[in-house]
């Protein structure tokens, strides 16, 4: 188990940007595929797969969803040991709690590779 931090959320308008952090003390994120998941109100036993990263030995950011694709953008710090999730032109649709959830070091993810989560960070987009 990994243990997982996420940070930056908050109620933004429409159009504004947020970044959120994942991070983690004691343990190297590196070493994980870290992927960023959103659960939107109403939705409690959804969670929708936003975005991924793999390790940095796989040369970066594998996976974004079409509903962020070109407004959301994820990286890795590895000297701050967080990976973020640039949010631009945020809309009231990506209104959810924000999760960032680690897998074992792989070449693709399944649903089900997502070992550790995060407790979440709100993020709100309204007018």
């Amino acid at each position: 188990q990994v243990q997982l931090v996420e940070s930056g959320g908050g109620l933004v308008q429409p159009g504004d940007s947020l970044r959120l952090s994942c991070t983690s003390s004691g343990t190297t994120l590196d070493n994980y595929g870290i992927a960023w998941f959103r659960q939107a109100p109403g939705k409690q036993r959804e969670r929708d797969e936003i975005s991924c990263i793999s390790t940095s030995s796989r040369h970066g950011p594998i996976y974004y969803a079409d509903s962020v694709k070109g407004r959301f953008t994820i990286s890795r710090d590895l000297a701050k040991n967080t990976v973020y999730l640039q949010m631009n032109n945020l809309q009231p649709e990506d209104t959810a709690v924000y999760y960032c959830a680690a897998g074992f070091d792989a070449a693709s993810y399944s649903p089900t590779d997502w070992h550790s989560w995060g407790q979440g960070t709100q993020v709100t987009v309204s007018s």
